[in-house]
């Protein structure tokens, strides 16, 4: 089975919204700055839960935001 790694445009979302700022989306997730700044730098692998609430935060489709790629 091939190593998959899970991919996102948090940050870039974020950014195109505006003013909002990492530590904003991450009390309105429901997480700390700093696990916000992990999954941004992907870092590390939110759950599904946490995945779609930063989808609704952001007001945007869970594949524009997640997505897997086979690693080289």
């Amino acid at each position: 089975m091939k190593d998959v790694t899970l991919k996102n445009a948090v940050k870039l979302k974020r950014i195109e919204r505006g003013e909002m700022t990492q530590g904003e989306l991450a009390k309105r997730v429901g997480v700390t700055r700093q696990t916000m700044n992990l999954i941004e730098a992907q870092k590390y692998n939110p759950t599904i839960k946490v995945c779609l609430q930063i989808a609704k935060v952001l007001d945007a489709k869970l594949d524009e935001l997640f997505w897997m790629e086979d690693e080289a």
